[in-house]
């Protein structure tokens, strides 16, 4: 009873947290309709400056920093100030030109501001793990005969406090009240006479500074890397979910009971009976749970904002049959891989694969709408069954791709189900969990996954061997051919699946869903296509990432890592296949990222920020990516050059 009671009391810290962050995601939603997915993001930036004050006495700045001193009041006035700004800049350069778009535009914006924060935090602070100093007393006390760290009680009770008056902000304040009416409709407040920019910009920095502050207090307790409380963001969200994104009363006490069944299953781990495969990433398994349940059973009754939605989705460009484009295409892949050696061959190969991941994306959201972030996790999925299959049980080539392609299909399926009762940002939000409960359960678990990596045997189909190397050859021939091969299979396939009936299906539902189901269109049957053929594709390139490595390791498929190729997609054109190619080419490893490595030493880190920050610009200005502004200026030239063409000759010229 004392082991229980104790790992009760650690968890509170953390507990801590999730309140914190679930809280600031509720303050935003209220104000904005924006689920944030970035709210870990600000709030590790503010709790990185103040590690730094105290440490330094340097306020670290986007660029540059200023010696102000290490004195605590100041420390804390100033990171809290700092949380605060981001998350006013935020609004002000992002979420206010996206006030009436789309909730797949809000989400990718997000992801956006949280790739960006994340590679800024590494790049600014580096990627050792901070001490932070405590702010509240912390010595032992006795509870029920247990002695515990007071520290986490006053956590708790920080936490609790804050609650009851962010309760009472909205409860009795003018701003606070106008903030409920304007989440009904912008028109609600302005008929008030208040503003809709200034109470979404008070939200953010309400919910800013609060989650900021609650972070540098929890992180004394928890300890401060540049990812963890990124990814808070996920048991946060379970708790926003929990209390329907309305009730900070409730939100605060799922938070605590979510970290106390957390933090109970750590105590269970190193009980003898407690099955190994039930390892370290079994509570990350418990947010993704809550959330799916909340969603299912509050699903059609979470709160909406009545302005939601207001604008298209970007424009589709359907495939066409054009057999000459897809030979040059393949002709161009070829020459490509046979000029190239080495490392350059090496990154036509990687972004002949992402290409592939690339496809996924085009097929499942930008033809059906569904925002999926776990894209790369079903690709990691394949790559695991692979080796299990290849160096496990010796199956050969064909089949062991076939099976590893079902196989993601299959944890496609499962993590789409959810599909058929949310969509938009909700559906955003349970793919992300799933994501993270499957990299930590999965690809984490030594159990499943050995710390010593997993090999996977070399390819040969028709006694010809096509393993990526031999000897001193970084990528043989035969190699890239098999990869440019299923490339150019696999699009042509997508392209005429598109062109066809499944294809006019997938844009009805993703045009308007009641409409579809009232012509007879089966939602259900469609979107779990949908996923399957989806996850199936990245299973495909996932198997490939595999074969290109030799092994694989967790960081393959990290999450991070798949929101980095999410955004490199939209970036290129998420709404059609030649935005697949170009995300081919310029996700991480690939062709473009290379060249730019090698010429202007544009490291890892730098490409993903600027990926960030090119995301939200897209999301903003350019909703089509790359592919769709080609297509539209090669639409404006040909309409000069037709236009030219057909201009009657004047009399004098003849």
């Amino acid at each position: 009873m004392s082991s229980f009671l104790l790992f009760l009391i650690v968890g509170l810290g953390t507990g801590a947290a999730y309140v914190a962050l679930a809280q600031g995601v509720v303050v935003v939603y209220k104000a904005t309709g924006v689920i944030n997915v970035a709210q870990g993001a600000i709030a590790a930036w503010g709790a990185f400056t103040f590690a730094e004050l105290r440490k330094s006495g340097d306020l670290v700045l986007p660029v540059g920093r200023v010696h102000v001193g290490s004195a605590m009041g100041t420390s804390v006035l100033l990171a809290v100030g700092v949380s605060a700004v981001t998350g006013l800049l935020a609004h002000v350069l992002v979420f206010r030109q996206l006030r009436s778009a789309p909730a797949l535009a809000k989400v990718v914006a997000s992801v956006g501001l949280m790739l960006t924060l994340q590679v800024a935090t590494l790049l600014r602070f580096g990627e050792d793990s901070r001490a932070v100093d405590a702010l509240l007393p912390n010595r032992l006390v006795v509870v029920s005969g247990v002695a515990v760290s007071s520290g986490r009680l006053y956590m708790a009770g920080t936490a609790v406090v804050l609650t009851v008056l962010l309760w009472a902000y909205f409860r009795f304040s003018r701003l606070g009240l106008a903030t409920r009416a304007a989440a009904e409709s912008d028109v609600h407040a302005s008929l008030s006479g208040y503003s809709p920019d200034l109470l979404a910009g008070s939200a953010w920095v309400l919910s800013s500074a609060f989650s900021g502050l609650m972070v540098i207090l929890a992180s004394s307790a928890t300890g401060l890397t540049a990812s963890n409380y990124i990814f808070y963001i996920v048991p946060a969200l379970a708790v926003a979910l929990v209390g329907r994104l309305r009730s900070v009363g409730l939100v605060c006490v799922a938070g605590f009971v979510l970290a106390g069944i957390q933090s109970e299953l750590s105590l269970l781990r190193i009980k003898p009976w407690w099955p190994d495969w039930a390892g370290p990433g079994l509570a990350d398994v418990v947010p993704f749970v809550v959330i799916v349940v909340s969603l299912f059973v509050a699903g059609r009754s979470l709160p909406s904002r009545g302005d939601e939605d207001a604008d298209r989705l970007p424009e589709v460009h359907r495939p066409a049959n054009r057999p000459r484009v897809v030979v040059v295409a393949t002709a161009v892949g070829l020459l490509a891989v046979v000029a190239t050696q080495g490392s350059f061959r090496f990154a036509v190969v990687t972004s002949m694969i992402m290409a592939i991941l690339g496809l996924s994306y085009v097929l499942l959201t930008g033809f059906v709408g569904q925002i999926s972030l776990a894209q790369l996790a079903f690709a990691g999925a394949a790559g695991f069954t692979l080796s299990r299959l290849t160096s496990g049980a010796g199956v050969p080539f064909a089949p062991a791709i076939l099976l590893a392609g079902l196989a993601a299909m299959v944890l496609g399926v499962l993590v789409g189900i959810p599909a058929l009762r949310i969509r938009g940002a909700q559906l955003a939000v349970v793919t992300l969990a799933g994501a993270v409960a499957i990299e930590q359960f999965v690809f984490s678990n030594p159990s499943l996954s050995p710390p010593t990596g997993n090999p996977i045997t070399d390819p040969s189909l028709f006694g010809i061997d096509l393993a990526i190397r031999r000897g001193a050859e970084l990528v043989r021939l035969p190699f890239a051919v098999m990869v440019l091969v299923l490339l150019v299979v696999l699009t042509v396939a997508v392209g005429n699946l598109l062109r066809g009936h499944t294809g006019r299906v997938f844009l009805a539902v993703r045009s308007n869903e009641r409409a579809a189901a009232a012509v007879g269109i089966d939602l259900a049957v469609t979107k779990l296509i949908a996923f399957a053929l989806s996850s199936f594709i990245a299973g495909i390139g996932g198997c490939l990432i595999g074969y290109s490595r030799g092994q694989l390791s967790t960081a393959s498929f990290a999450v991070i890592s798949g929101l980095a190729l999410l955004a490199v997609a939209y970036l290129s054109g998420i709404t059609s296949i030649s935005g697949a190619m170009i995300a081919g080419l310029s996700a991480p490893l690939g062709l473009a990222n290379v060249f730019f490595d090698r010429v202007f030493h544009l490291r890892g880190d730098w490409w993903l920020l600027l990926s960030g920050v090119g995301l939200m610009i897209t999301v903003i200005l350019n909703p089509q990516g790359i592919a769709g502004q080609v297509r539209e200026a090669n639409g404006r030239l040909l309409g000069k050059i037709k236009a030219r063409r057909t201009t009657p000759v004047p009399e004098v010229a003849r």
